[in-house]
């Protein structure tokens, strides 16, 4: 079994301070928060950034800005900035980032109904757009998966000229109106995809660790962080991103499976 990549999705869109005051949001913030995550174990940091006022943005420059402060900061791990954005942001808001090219993207493989009047759009069109922009500048796309339809996207795409050289999904489970996070839905994910891809596991709020749990001795990667989780347990907020990074080393040592560095991470993503 490959050793184990951990993601932490810092930040995230929706989440705001007053759900949990330390959550990171500025550029200095999501610099300290992303050291702190790689040295708790963390090998890829999941990017959002936010404006001035806290809310969320999909400008290059200041995406570019969090990148150099994590950079000085001595951060190693890839950083992943997120072409998903917000609800509501335009196809060309969205993929702003990607001009900054950096080792991976996220690159979203459906739409998928978010609540009673926000509905996440990713067109076949906008895939495409995507799929072709981040091939053009040599940028891994890590397919997230809400649903089977996303992965039936995300599977053609594998098999068209726009497939990347390494096939590494992410499923996100949980989320409403998408899958519901259990095992059995997992299973049915990994199941689908070629056996010579990776995938790593997202799970919503109180799923977070139970998919975990999981993952890891299924021989997949997991993902963790206060954009989908804002608790360490019922009632108590996480204190960090490093705080929830830190319990799944810690599940995935019981389990005898070390963790991978940023460099082991490269070499399993074929980044190198």
């Amino acid at each position: 079994m490959e050793k184990l990549i951990i993601t932490a999705a810092i930040c995230g869109a929706e989440v705001t301070k007053e759900d949990n005051e330390n959550l990171p949001v500025t550029p200095e913030e999501l610099a300290l928060a992303a050291k702190e995550a790689e040295d708790a174990g963390a090998s890829i940091i999941h990017l959002h950034v936010r404006d001035k006022e806290g809310l969320p943005t999909q400008d290059v420059e200041v995406f570019r800005e969090a990148i150099e402060l994590m950079k000085r900061a001595g951060v190693r791990a890839i950083i992943q900035p997120s072409t998903g954005g917000a609800v509501g942001m335009t196809a060309e808001e969205r993929l702003q980032p990607v001009t900054l090219k950096p080792e991976m993207a996220s690159l979203d493989c459906g739409s998928i109904n978010f609540t009673d009047d926000a509905v996440f759009i990713n067109t076949p069109r906008i895939i495409r757009t995507f799929a072709e922009e981040m091939k053009r500048s040599g940028v891994l796309p890590e397919l997230e998966c809400f649903d089977m339809g996303h992965l039936a996207n995300a599977l053609a795409l594998c098999k068209s000229e726009l497939a990347p050289k390494h096939k590494h999904f992410n499923f996100v489970l949980g989320v409403p109106g998408g899958l519901p996070a259990g095992i059995r839905t997992l299973k049915l994910m990994v199941d689908s995809i070629p056996g010579d891809a990776t995938w790593t596991v997202t799970a919503i709020g109180r799923h977070q660790l139970e998919m975990a749990f999981h993952a890891i001795p299924m021989g997949g990667h997991v993902r963790v962080g206060f954009e989908d989780n804002i608790y360490y347990s019922r009632g108590r907020l996480a204190e960090s991103n490093a705080q929830l990074v830190k319990r799944v080393v810690r599940l995935a040592n019981e389990y005898g499976r070390m963790t991978a560095d940023p460099d082991e991470t490269r070499r399993i993503l074929e980044l190198t």
